[in-house]
């Protein structure tokens, strides 16, 4: 088996089509070109041997020192060995501006600026592209002034080591390798290019494109009021805007989608099967991701999701069924699942891979989530235009349509459908937020069937969803299982923080749930061998939870650990090992820097606080919102 890194080991850099995982060492050991749904050039950490990678090292020294650049998506890797420095700065050129859809430009260019920052060093390179996840083979030529590389089918030439790099034989393909003798000032800049459509080579510019870039992620990150609504952040303030950015860089420029993560079958637990591919824009967590950006002052990326999403249920009219739970960045519905055998996995952990067959599944707590992006948006100001709120109006009236049927969950259980009671919930928000949009907002459509199908749901949550000899809300009707989803009922307000049924939810979750801290989605069969990490999400929800039941102490501990649990860059991934900390599952992961995001505001507004703009969901003042029939606002 090859050569892994751990998870944590990585940094991500991207210019919102796709985005690249670089490594401690130098090496990039994924990206896929031209977006990240697409197929793989550089795979190795699928599979260390063939995967293919774009290493650039200093030979004896070892792992790098990795730092972003101020509040922004470029990277720089520090190399220190005995007789030099070596600073590698890594980034995607964008340009223009990317609030929302707003019309950003990203040449499919990959920089790598080398810089001897003292000393001398031997810059050690590596390129070994191997196209649509390693399944062809891969040659490498001289082209004039650089290397092009090619499987018949795609296409990338790399320019800055004409002089010095060699081709050799390797598994797959050609590996070009080259050493770079470098003095205290000199520069060498890499630029790595999809396609052959532009041959040329500009180093000279490569200054003026990292400062416009550069820019660009600093202005998105402080504009439109998001500097104002982070005033409550303190110290957390660097790594609310590390989650911010990695954030967006799950968002699509051209379509307003937002992918889960930019990763494939990382494991969820090494050496086994539950290996799935996230690159696609579910529903739940594209809005979920809305919401925590328009927590933090940034209300477009929300309103081109509801735009993106109409656009494709407009488009998928025909097809005789309605939202589904996942599309791809484009929204295409043609998400099959497919393993690639030929690869080995991440340390051994098969099969890798693409596509996602829970694309078929009937998820219903999706209808929530939609709607509470769309009253988060109303009630902070935004109007949304007609098309949306029609849109709207149609998913409230599916949601009714649908809530008596059993479903997969969030959690996308792969075994029958049950009656999941988050499920329930979930429709139930969807349908509680559609009554206020109808009444406050503008939303048209049947608001007393909604309004009555909204009762009818909380009636059956209370009276099966909920064991009394458990002493919690349970995973689904009958069932004895506990499920950390529960935890969201008062987040959601479906009940508040002082019922008993919360209450017991929450001590039942610590107990049952809770391991080193860290809180595991459920312990139930789920139809597949081997067991998963904690759930870094459901954590989050655990803090959030804790803070707003008046348990402070509590959260901040478990708040204060799970701050420590981000990687030297500020990044999370989807699970933890309990025991070691070790990351698990794909990478960044949205719904971990979701839960960063909330849980922060609410231990904040817990402290007392000024929290700007509207009060929180879940809040007393929220709720003193709704009840009263007008606007709320919190102190500033």
């Amino acid at each position: 088996m090859g050569d892994y890194k751990p998870i944590g080991d990585y940094a991500v850099i991207g210019n919102l089509r796709t985005a690249a995982l670089v490594g401690t060492d130098g090496s990039i050991d994924w990206c896929c070109y031209p977006y990240l749904d697409r197929t793989s050039v550089f795979a190795a950490l699928l599979d260390a041997r063939r995967g293919g990678r774009f290493r650039v090292s200093v030979p004896g020294t070892g792992s790098g020192r990795q730092r972003y650049a101020g509040e922004t998506n470029i990277l720089r890797t520090e190399f220190s060995g005995e007789t030099g420095k070596l600073v590698v700065t890594d980034l995607m050129p964008l340009f223009g501006d990317i609030e929302g859809r707003a019309g950003s430009f990203a040449p499919p260019e990959l920089y790598r600026i080398l810089e001897c920052a003292g000393g001398s060093v031997e810059a050690a390179v590596e390129w070994s592209p191997r196209f649509d996840y390693a399944r062809g083979t891969t040659g490498i030529s001289r082209i004039p002034g650089g290397w092009f590389a090619t499987d018949g089918r795609d296409d990338m030439t790399l320019f800055g080591i004409e002089e010095a790099g060699k081709v050799e034989e390797g598994e797959g393909g050609h590996t070009l390798r080259a050493e770079i003798p470098m003095r205290e000032g000199d520069r060498r800049v890499l630029i790595a290019r999809w396609g052959t459509e532009d041959l040329t080579y500009r180093p000279d510019d490569a200054g003026s494109v990292e400062e416009q870039t550069a820019e660009v992620w600093r202005t998105w990150a402080y504009g439109s009021g998001a500097g104002r609504a982070r005033e409550w952040a303190g110290d957390l303030l660097p790594l609310l805007v590390r989650s911010e950015l990695a954030l967006k860089l799950l968002t699509n420029a051209a379509t307003g989608a937002i992918a889960a993560a930019p990763t494939t079958s990382l494991p969820e637990d090494i050496g086994g099967v539950r290996n799935w591919d996230y690159r696609f824009a579910w529903i739940r967590d594209s809005a979920m991701t809305a919401q925590a950006l328009i927590a933090l002052g940034h209300g477009a990326e929300a309103i081109e999701l509801l735009s993106w999403m109409e656009r494709v249920s407009e488009m998928q009219a025909g097809e005789g069924r309605g939202l589904r739970l996942m599309y791809s960045i484009h929204g295409w519905t043609d998400l099959d699942e497919e393993d690639l055998l030929h690869l080995e996995g991440y340390r051994g952990s098969r099969p890798v891979r693409i596509g996602n067959g829970a694309a078929v599944q009937l998820q219903l707590e999706i209808y929530g989530e939609l709607l509470n992006t769309a009253y988060e948006l109303a009630r902070r100001g935004h109007k949304l235009p007609e098309k949306e709120m029609a849109f709207l109006s149609r998913v409230t009236d599916e949601a009714c349509s649908l809530w008596k049927e059993p479903d997969y969950g969030i959690w996308e259980i792969r075994s029958e459908p049950r009656h999941y009671v988050y499920s329930k919930v979930m429709l139930w928000v969807a349908l509680d937020r559609a009554v206020h949009l109808t009444d406050r907002y503008g939303l048209r459509g049947d608001r007393d069937r909604w309004a009555r199908n909204a009762a009818a749901i909380r009636r059956q949550v209370l009276e099966q969803g909920y064991d009394a000899e458990v002493g919690a809300f349970v995973q689904s009707y009958g069932s004895k299982d506990l499920d950390a989803a529960n935890l969201r009922i008062p987040l959601l307000e479906f009940l508040p923080f002082d019922d008993d049924r919360v209450e017991g939810t929450i001590d039942a979750t610590i107990e049952g749930l809770t391991e080193n801290g860290l809180v595991y989605r459920y312990r139930a069969d789920d139809g597949l061998p081997g067991r998963e990490g904690a759930f870094g999400l459901c954590t989050f929800w655990l803090i959030d939870c804790l803070a707003l039941s008046g348990r402070i102490d509590e959260a901040r501990s478990l708040f204060s650990r799970m701050v420590d649990r981000a990687n030297h860059v500020g990044l999370y991934p989807e699970q933890f090992d309990p025991a070691t900390g070790a990351f698990l599952g794909n990478f960044p992961q949205a719904f971990t820097h979701i839960g960063l995001i909330n849980s922060a505001l609410y231990i904040a507004y817990a402290e007392g606080k000024p929290i700007p703009g509207h009060a929180p969901i879940g809040t007393p003042e929220h709720r003193a919102e709704l009840e009263g029939g007008r606007v709320v606002m919190m102190p500033v």
